[in-house]
């Protein structure tokens, strides 16, 4: 019987790692057509020295004003003229602490900014109040003074 078993195992290992795991060649590869006008999808040329920061513009999405470490990226003069923002440099420059850090790190496997500005247009409002969703995974919350902060259910 245990003969019957060892050779019944044995034949499914060997047909089954004797399979073939490549394609064959013959293959039929499917490509799209060409256009014959390819100058209208030539990207314009970059000058090199014109890669340095641009300043904010009203258009901005959202920005970092604020990164994990308490380092201030965005000043006050950096957001739009309507943002109608006022800047407390006590709250902005606290970052998180090292537990927090090796929590979010090991939880998400980033370590998101603390403070975003948001532009009207990407702004959310709830009964709670007027949030962003920051990379499908961060919820910030608008506070007082026009700036979005991370909800603390991520850090607490």
């Amino acid at each position: 019987m245990k003969k019957i078993s060892l050779i019944i195992v044995s034949f499914v290992v060997i047909t089954s790692c004797s399979r073939k795991t490549i394609p064959p060649a013959n293959t039929h590869v499917v490509t799209p057509p060409s256009h014959s006008d390819t100058t209208a999808n030539v990207p314009p040329a970059v000058n090199k020295d014109s890669l340095t920061a641009a300043p904010a513009n009203s258009n901005a999405a959202v920005l970092v004003v604020s990164d994990a470490n308490g380092k201030i990226i965005v000043s006050e003069g950096g957001l739009p003229p309507d943002a109608g923002v006022t800047f407390d440099y006590l709250q902005l420059s606290k970052g998180f602490t090292p537990q927090q850090k090796i929590n979010l790190n090991t939880r998400y496997k980033m370590i998101p900014p603390r403070v975003l500005y948001v532009s009207k247009a990407y702004q959310l409002s709830s009964l709670r109040g007027v949030y962003y969703i920051y990379k499908k995974k961060f919820w910030y919350w608008k506070k007082k003074d026009g700036l979005f902060y991370l909800d603390e259910k991520y850090y607490l």
